[in-house]
């Protein structure tokens, strides 16, 4: 997978972490309302691990959240 689409889904896990503990939801909670496990949520909050999702998983996340599915990707 090229630097361009990796950096792009880092830029997510970042805003997804960003949001999340703004809305004061742990990992744990996310999980549980987006019905993904948790590791799967660490994962892609992760700086280290590299995890792949889809527009379907980023637009669940959104719902949960309350927010504009376009907030994932600011930079």
């Amino acid at each position: 997978m090229d630097n361009d689409v990796k950096e792009i889904y880092y830029l997510i896990g970042k805003n997804l972490k960003r949001i999340r503990k703004m809305k004061g939801m742990t990992q744990e909670e996310l999980a549980l309302k987006s019905n993904y496990s948790l590791g799967f949520i660490m994962n892609i909050e992760s700086d280290k691990y590299y995890q792949s999702f889809s527009l379907g998983t980023l637009w669940r996340f959104a719902r949960v959240l309350d927010v504009d599915i376009k907030e994932f990707f600011k930079d």
